[in-house]
């Protein structure tokens, strides 16, 4: 199944995604490259970017990256470490890459880097495959 019926079918229903402004630039099976511009509301109590902000960017990369195989595939272990503030009007590209894959699950590795290139957070995921269909086919 082509990954861009596959992303549009997810898109369809993650208003979250849209309202962190994520911007799709690539997606392939095992594979996504995302954008997104820091807003104010994005910002906490100390002047940078939220924690669960950029957890959830990379959270949707992650869920993009996993699910181009038409196998609805959920987190089933996550974790994130951050390496350097993010900043109101930064541009952070979210870009996660499969490292291993298999019937049942799947590990991936998610950088997220600011405009500068500087490595903002690492995130780690591991998906579960469902083995049912996002979009069945005929």
């Amino acid at each position: 199944m082509e990954p861009q019926k596959l992303l549009n079918r997810m898109l369809d229903h993650d208003k979250f995604s849209e309202w962190l402004g994520l911007e799709v630039i690539e997606v392939k099976e095992g594979y996504a490259k995302l954008q997104a511009k820091i807003r104010p509301e994005m910002m906490n109590g100390v002047g940078s970017v939220h924690g669960g902000i950029t957890f959830a960017m990379a959270d949707s990369a992650f869920a993009f990256s996993c699910n181009m195989y038409n196998n609805i595939s959920v987190a089933l272990d996550v974790h994130i470490s951050f390496t350097k503030a993010g900043h109101d009007g930064d541009v952070f590209t979210i870009e996660s890459q499969e490292v291993s894959s298999t019937k049942r699950t799947g590990i991936y590795d998610i950088k997220v880097t600011n405009q500068n290139n500087e490595l903002i957070a690492l995130f780690k995921g591991t998906c579960f495959r469902t083995g049912k269909p996002l979009i069945e086919v005929a």
